[in-house]
């Protein structure tokens, strides 16, 4: 009878020892199924994050792309007005000679008409057609003066990084003169070749530029305090 009584007893204790760890089993079980299916969807929304910066990226690349395009288009644009511009200097030099022509005839039938004075007649004619050429040099060295200047540095305008500098001296602007100059109708043009929207009167450079090509450095420092520092671009 007692022999029966204790394999009960370790038949019940059993039982209840194999209760309680099916029962921790099946807790971790299930914890493990919730870690599984948090990781599952950690993974899909890395899968879009994925998808998404993949787009953004082929859409900076074909922007890229269409910019150094239109900065290749730039230079060659400007060549051909360069090429359509140089008749015109050898217009304005044939127009002295011309005159020169015209005054010359004159002396040439007085010289006709007199022929003892063609002498002393004949240099005044020479130092008239010899007038226009003096005053054709001062007017080259004037329109040679602008592209001999020296070039400032444009990053010290807030909005305009290395970047920015290295497109803007691509498109000829190298001088805060130039910028503080330009027309809504440069900012367009400008606007367009950087592919910006508004920023350039957003940043105000512009009054930036204007500030810097007068030489007023201390109303430049107190109305734009963060120009040139780290966060300029």
């Amino acid at each position: 009878m007692s022999t029966f009584f204790y394999m009960l007893l370790a038949f019940v204790v059993g039982i209840l020892v194999g209760w309680f760890i099916w029962g921790r089993l099946r807790g971790e079980l299930d914890s493990l199924r919730g870690d599984l299916d948090r990781t599952r969807g950690e993974r899909d929304r890395l899968r879009a994050d994925s998808d998404r910066l993949k787009g953004e990226l082929d859409a900076c690349g074909r922007a890229r792309a269409d910019l150094e395009s239109r900065l290749r288009d730039a230079p060659a644009a400007k060549a051909g007005a360069a090429k359509a511009a140089a008749p015109a200097p050898a217009a304005l030099m044939s127009t002295p000679t011309a005159s020169a022509a015209a005054n010359a005839a004159p002396a040439k039938s007085a010289a006709a008409k007199k022929p003892a004075a063609t002498k002393t007649a004949a240099p005044k004619p020479a130092a008239k057609a010899a007038a226009p050429k003096k005053a054709a040099a001062p007017a080259a060295k004037k329109a040679a003066a602008p592209t001999t200047g020296k070039a400032d540095n444009l990053r010290r305008l807030i909005g305009i990084g290395s970047v920015n500098e290295r497109l803007l001296n691509g498109l000829g602007v190298t001088t805060y003169a130039q910028i503080a100059a330009w027309t809504d109708a440069d900012v367009k043009r400008i606007e367009e070749v950087l592919n910006f929207d508004g920023r350039i009167a957003r940043e105000k450079w512009i009054e930036q530029a204007k500030l810097l090509a007068a030489g007023d450095e201390a109303e430049f420092a107190r109305q734009f305090p963060s120009a040139g520092t780290a966060s300029n671009s």
